[in-house]
Parts: C-alpha cells; sequence; structure tokens
C-alpha cells in the first residue's frame, strides 16, 4: 500500500504555511509530477516552477472542496490546513473553538467526501493528514485546538479502515512543535517545517500509517509508557501568558 510520489499528482492544503511552503518543495524535488498548492487566499507571490498549480480553496466549504475535486485528478492529498487559537479554553474569542473544528475537522472530513470517490475507483492514492502530538494527549494551553486534533485523528482512523479496503492509504502525521508562525511565540525546541515534509515522504514510501517528525518520536514513546503522566506534566504548563489569544492559521 506505499504510494510513489514521482509522476504523481499531489494536492496540498494550507500551501502558504511555513509547512505548506516545505510540503510543496519536497513533494517537487521527489518529483511529483504536479502539485497543486491550495489556500483559501491568493499567495502573494506565485511560483515560476510550471509544475506548481494554484488554487483559492477553503476547506471548511464541502461545496468547493467538490468542485476542486471534479477539476483535479489527484493521487496524494495532503489535508495540512489548521487554525489554531493558541489559548485555553476560557480566554479568545468565543467562536475559536468552532472555529478550529471547523478547519481542523470538518475540513479534513471536507476533502475526504469530495477526494476519496474517485481514489477509491482507480484503487489506489493516498490522504495525509498533518495532525499534531496535541492529539493524542490534550495541551490545556491550547485546550480546543488540542481537542479538534483529537476529533481529526479518529476521523484518520475511521478513512485508513475504510479506504484501506479500496487500497487509499491514510498516514496521521503527529508533530510537536514546529517553526511556523503559528508557535513563534513558544520559546522551546521546534522541528523545522523541512523535517515534517520529510517525513511526510517517508511514510509515503514506506506505506506507513503514523509518523511522528523530530523530536515527537521520543515523546511518543513516553506517551506509551505512561500517559497519564504526559497529561499531567502538560497540565503542569497553565496559566500560559506568553500565548496570544488571536487566531493565528498554518
Amino acid at each position: 500500500m506505499s504510494t510513489a510520489v514521482q509522476g504523481k499528482t499531489v494536492l496540498v492544503t494550507g500551501a502558504r504555511g511555513g509547512i505548506g511552503q516545505a510540503l510543496v518543495k519536497a513533494f517537487l524535488e521527489a518529483g511529483a509530477a504536479q502539485v497543486i498548492a491550495a489556500d483559501r487566499s491568493e499567495p502573494a507571490q506565485r511560483s515560476g516552477d510550471p509544475r506548481v498549480r494554484h488554487l483559492v480553496l477553503d476547506v471548511t466549504n464541502a461545496q468547493a472542496a467538490e468542485q476542486a475535486a471534479a477539476a483535479c485528478d489527484v493521487d496524494v492529498i495532503v489535508n495540512n490546513a489548521g487554525a489554531n487559537g493558541n489559548c485555553g479554553l476560557f480566554e479568545g474569542e468565543a467562536d475559536q473553538a468552532r472555529r478550529e473544528m471547523e478547519v481542523n475537522y470538518f475540513g479534513v472530513l471536507n476533502m475526504a467526501r469530495a477526494f476519496a470517490p474517485a481514489m477509491k475507483k482507480k484503487r489506489g492514492g493516498a490522504l495525509v493528514q498533518v495532525l499534531s502530538f496535541a492529539a493524542l494527549s490534550n495541551i490545556p494551553a491550547m485546550g480546543s485546538y488540542s481537542a479538534s486534533k483529537a476529533a481529526a485523528r479518529s476521523l484518520t482512523q475511521a478513512l485508513r479502515a475504510e479506504l484501506g479496503l479500496f487500497g487509499v492509504q491514510v498516514v496521521g502525521v503527529y508533530p510537536r512543535v514546529v517553526d511556523t508562525a503559528m508557535s513563534a511565540h513558544l520559546p522551546i525546541a521546534k522541528t523545522t517545517p523541512e523535517d515534517v515534509a520529510q517525513a511526510v515522504l517517508a511514510a509515503l514510501a514506506a506505506g506507513q500509517d503514523e509518523v511522528y517528525p523530530g523530536n515527537a518520536a521520543a515523546a511518543h514513546e513516553a506517551f506509551l509508557r505512561d500517559p497519564a503522566a504526559v497529561e499531567r506534566d502538560n497540565a503542569k504548563r497553565l496559566p500560559r501568558s506568553s500565548l496570544a489569544a488571536t487566531e493565528v492559521e498554518a
């Protein structure tokens, strides 16, 4: 069930963000025939590479996702678009949690419903979900974001079960803190977007179900040993006065 990238068409959502840009570059370097760089607004500067096709796409709009699927013959979907209010449950705007769920969960579901039927028909392809280690153990300093990623993780497991019957690979990607605008305010060790992109390529080539880029691998081992200890450690991080309540999108 491994998925070769060379000669394939790949669609990356959230392509303007740090991880998105790294993914687009990595897929091109790996020999993709075309990379569709999708985001909810036009890029400030278009790529000069003829293999890059820019697409305006709001993943929270199910109809827009269906229209994109009708117009694009895609082999690999990377659901990278994300929203993070970067604050606790009782901070920030009242509709923050709803926005996070709309992008991080329903956005993934919209893309799967739109693009998976063609993959099932071809009996091949891949869905890659850029999730978060917070999907495994809630980080209260960004509690509703963690909950939305946990929902997306559960959705990923359901998609893997259903689409696996048709030869479609479904990969969950679980980085910890990645060095992007979303985490610029956090003075801690970070994984580079390039490391995340390379982990995605490696997972696709190896047919892996899950991948933990950078320092997430060690964190995952600790989580498997004692999930409750990880939860307690996360709870100690409240309050986090350095966290901004303003939403930043990947």
